[in-house]
């Protein structure tokens, strides 16, 4: 088995639980009532998002992604 890292972005719902999706890999988006179970679900999202990159003989997209807090006055 191949090992791959990607960012994952995860954010609390106002309604309750939380959403969370991987930038690198489009569409690719889950959901969760709790924080654990959301990681849970994303890493689920991510393994089956590439085994159909792989099925369909498609590339598995390298992570090219900086995350940096940004400070703005308005």
């Amino acid at each position: 088995m191949e090992e791959y890292k990607y960012t994952i972005i995860l954010e609390k719902e106002d309604e309750g639980g939380y959403h969370a999706f991987c930038p690198a890999l489009p569409g690719c988006h889950t959901q969760g009532d709790t924080y654990e179970e959301t990681l849970e679900n994303i890493e689920d999202a991510i393994k089956l998002y590439i085994e159909s990159l792989k099925a369909h003989q498609e590339p598995i997209p390298d992570e090219d992604i900086t995350i940096k807090p940004l400070k703005v006055t308005a």
